[in-house]
């Protein structure tokens, strides 16, 4: 959320006391802008296939794992509409022969809130849809004696939207803050990846997930 405040202070008269000219004063008071940090927690549920299975959810019928991830994510709003973001995973839950080790993702964040200045004065809740976009590394082992190997960086990104409460705070300056939040996005979290998958070396996979998840700000 962002403040500026400028105060410009004109000044142009005889200073008939002393008989001299002064030029114009321009005075600049005062330039704020308030940074929000927040955290928060997630589940994720992740899809890892072969690239060339068909990406139709309703479709695939073999060459995929699905597992499930707790998500750990931080960030700092560079200013009220974008932020920077870090995500830390770790899997909980594997399907068949393949089980996450862990993933992270640096992501920049645009963000659009369906707000209004009267809102922001109020303090009332609103919506916002946002984009994800960044670089990550995604590790993954065979699991049920299956052999799989797949360690990969790469660009990712994603889509998602989320509900923002607002409450009142002690800051009579900002009397109003972002509080909470809950979220829901897609992201795609590696494409066209080497290494084994389900016993099978030298094939590429895709991966992407469904998160849902709160934030926390302070």
């Amino acid at each position: 959320m962002k403040k500026i405040v400028l105060v410009v202070l004109m000044m142009s008269s005889l200073l008939l006391a002393s008989g001299k000219t002064v030029a114009p004063l321009v005075v600049i008071e005062e330039v704020k802008q308030e940074h929000i940090f927040y955290v928060g927690g997630s589940v994720a549920a992740l899809s890892m296939r072969y690239s060339d299975v068909d990406r139709n959810f309703f479709d695939i019928t073999n060459g995929q794992d699905r597992l499930g991830n707790f998500v750990l994510h931080g960030g700092y709003w560079i200013t009220e509409y974008l932020a920077i973001e870090g995500r830390y995973s770790l899997g909980f839950q594997d399907e068949d022969a393949i089980e996450m080790d862990n993933a992270w993702s640096i992501f920049l964040k645009p963000t659009y809130k369906f707000d209004d200045g009267e809102n922001r004065v109020y303090g009332k809740n609103y919506f916002s849809i946002y984009g994800l976009l960044g670089y990550g590394n995604v590790s993954f082992k065979g699991v049920n004696n299956t052999s799989g190997d797949v360690d990969n960086g790469d660009f990712q990104w994603g889509l998602g939207l989320s509900y923002t409460f607002r409450e009142l705070s002690n800051n009579t300056e900002y009397p109003y803050r972002d509080n909470w939040s809950i979220f829901v996005d897609y992201t795609v979290l590696g494409s066209d990846m080497e290494g084994i998958f389900e016993g099978v070396s030298d094939r590429n996979t895709d991966l992407d997930a469904i998160t849902v998840g709160i934030a926390y700000y302070f």
